[in-house]
């Protein structure tokens, strides 16, 4: 049975919410956070060696990183589906925003989160900078969903699943003004009105609000 380990508030939704648009069988085991350090408990800690959201077992397999388990599991349980082949018009802009959403948008608000932790200067050259590179970084998904419905054109992808939880969730932890943001509050709306996303979310975090505006 495929086991996803969700630390709550966590890019472990991204997994939830890629199991229930494949409606695929899965088992669901939540982790709380530490009330006072917001870290993940002992026991979600020695699941893998990294220490950090998200983890699925898979029988004898333990993987970690969100973009390797979304990989994994379609390659293993999606039957080609929410990906776009070397065929497709659109591939290389489903492989752009598939990667772009960890290799930019959320490495740029993780590193603007710690630097605010540090009360630096509000003309720090390395904050004025990190800053700079987040607000490119939503200009980019802005114009893009601008033009298109979903990241990779028309087609509802894993590169939608994967960026959703950088402009939502992630900012309890780094927060940001979606208002300069039009498109990308209108996207949101699309991905968040859809079933398997309320159903992830509703499983993985009863309760929390969803930052979708």
């Amino acid at each position: 049975m495929l086991t996803v380990h969700h630390l709550g508030k966590s890019q472990s939704e991204r997994i939830v919410w890629l199991c229930e648009e494949l409606g695929i069988p899965y088992e669901l085991k939540r982790y709380a956070r530490d009330p006072v350090t917001m870290l993940a408990p002992p026991d979600y800690k020695a699941l893998h060696s990294i220490g950090a959201a998200p983890v699925i077992t898979d029988g004898d397999l333990v993987l970690a990183e969100s973009g390797a388990i979304v990989d994994y599991i379609i390659a293993k349980y999606g039957k080609g589906r929410l990906v776009l082949g070397p065929e497709a018009p659109e591939f290389a802009q489903f492989l752009y925003w598939f990667h772009f959403a960890n290799g930019t948008l959320q490495a740029g608000m993780g590193r603007l989160m710690l630097l605010n932790r540090l009360k630096l200067a509000d003309d720090n050259p390395m904050l004025v900078a990190i800053r700079a590179r987040v607000d490119r970084a939503f200009e980019l998904v802005d114009a893009r969903v601008r033009d298109a419905e979903y990241l990779a054109g028309g087609t509802f992808t894993t590169a939608d699943i994967m960026i959703g939880f950088s402009l939502t969730t992630m900012r309890y932890f780094q927060p940001y003004d979606l208002q300069r943001c039009p498109n990308v509050v209108g996207y949101l709306g699309r991905i968040g009105a859809r079933p398997a996303y309320r159903r992830a979310m509703e499983k993985g975090d009863p309760g929390m609000a969803l930052l979708l505006s």
